[in-house]
Formats: C-alpha cells, sequence, structure tokens
C-alpha cells in the first residue's frame, strides 16, 4: 500500500469511528465526547472521564490504540485491521474495550 492509500485509508476508519461514536452517543446509549486533531481521535467518556486515544502512524502504516487496559497495534491484513501481536480484529476490540470503559454495551462494526 503507498503511503497516501495508507493516509486516506486511516482518515477513513477515524471518520468511521468518531461517527459510530457520536451516533452511539445520539442513541444515549454511552455518553461520549470526541475530539479529532488530524492523525489522533481522543474517545471520552463522561462519566468516568477515561479515555480511548486511536492514531495512525504512517512511517509503520499502523493504527494505534491505547486505553486503560493498555496499547495495542494494528496492521492491514486485507480488509481488516489486525493487532500486531494476537490477530484480534480491530473493531472488535474497540466495541470490547470500549463498552469496559464506558460501563454499557458498545458494538461497532
Amino acid at each position: 500500500m503507498t503511503e497516501s492509500e495508507f493516509l486516506d485509508l486511516a482518515d477513513s476508519t477515524l471518520s468511521r469511528i468518531e461517527t459510530c461514536f457520536d451516533n452511539l452517543n445520539d442513541q444515549d446509549v454511552v455518553d461520549v465526547e470526541c475530539k479529532r486533531n488530524g492523525n489522533v481521535l481522543e474517545i471520552e467518556f463522561i462519566a468516568n472521564g477515561s479515555k480511548i486515544i486511536v492514531n495512525s502512524q504512517a512511517p509503520l502504516q499502523e493504527m494505534w490504540m491505547a486505553a486503560r487496559s493498555g496499547g495495542f497495534h494494528y496492521k492491514r491484513v486485507g480488509d481488516e485491521w489486525r493487532n500486531t501481536r494476537d490477530n484480534s480484529e480491530f473493531f472488535a476490540a474497540l466495541s470490547e474495550i470500549a463498552t469496559q470503559q464506558g460501563g454499557a454495551p458498545v458494538r461497532l462494526g
């Protein structure tokens, strides 16, 4: 994948995450606020102030996620972002982490 293709894909991934959380907030599933600054998306859970940070790393062509449970790196495999350590899928992992931190069932896809 070229750098330009990665940057487009990373941008669309961050936008997709932000849209998903905005929709969950609008549906009163979870009280969350998203702030995006370039390639960094900060997801804050209002009830407890915890955050999940998702950002792209263009030199490595990875998406990174930082949460209470740790830091995770994802590479593109086919049509999915896969964890470089355990091969878990990005959106499934983000759903699980957001459920833990937000206190309500979160399903992103």
